[in-house]
């Protein structure tokens, strides 16, 4: 059966978080820095091996004082654990372009599996020749699975940050052709 590997085109990829503030609102983040590849062994992508390795530093709130806060020890400690990755154990078409990847995610020194939906978006030959698929992945991980406990009460007793974080990252992945 013949491998395919998948390079993750950073220029048209994106990696966005969102976490309730205030019990009110919607933070939203992302990361400016990742990289990864994904395997295939066959013409669909059932069954693909995916890689990501995301750099911590690389953080974007839009507000500089909150992203430094964010890579100390109440959440990340980027200085100690500088990459968040995740490598896929199972990648299941659930029917159409749909399909449900699971895999192993390590996030400030802590792995957990988790489960996210991935919703194939279509392929494309780009103007140099070079084949391109598009991917939207979304899911909700827990912060506390991951040690990142940090929350303040607010003046009615509610607490600062939720623990969901939302997670969405689109992708475009392109077919690494040998030298």
């Amino acid at each position: 059966m013949k491998k395919t590997t998948w390079s993750i085109d950073p220029l048209h990829s994106e990696i966005v978080f969102k976490i309730r503030h205030l019990v009110i609102s919607t933070v939203t983040g992302l990361f400016r820095k990742f990289e990864g590849h994904a395997v295939s062994e066959a013409d669909g992508f059932n069954s693909t091996k995916v890689y990501l390795t995301i750099d911590v530093k690389s953080i974007d709130t839009n507000q500089a004082q909150r992203d430094v806060h964010l890579q100390n020890g109440d959440f990340f400690s980027a200085d100690l654990y500088p990459q968040i990755t995740f490598e896929s154990t199972s990648f299941v078409n659930t029917g159409g372009n749909h399909f449900v990847m699971v895999g192993d995610l390590t996030l400030k020194g802590v792995t957990k599996s988790v489960e996210l939906n991935v919703e194939y978006g279509g392929s494309q030959r780009s103007l140099q020749g070079v084949v391109k698929h598009g991917f939207e992945v979304t899911g909700v991980i827990n912060r506390m699975d991951f040690g990142m406990t940090w929350n303040v009460l607010t003046d009615t007793g509610n607490v600062g940050l939720g623990e969901d974080i939302k997670l969405v990252a689109n992708i475009q992945v392109s077919e690494q052709v040998a030298a």
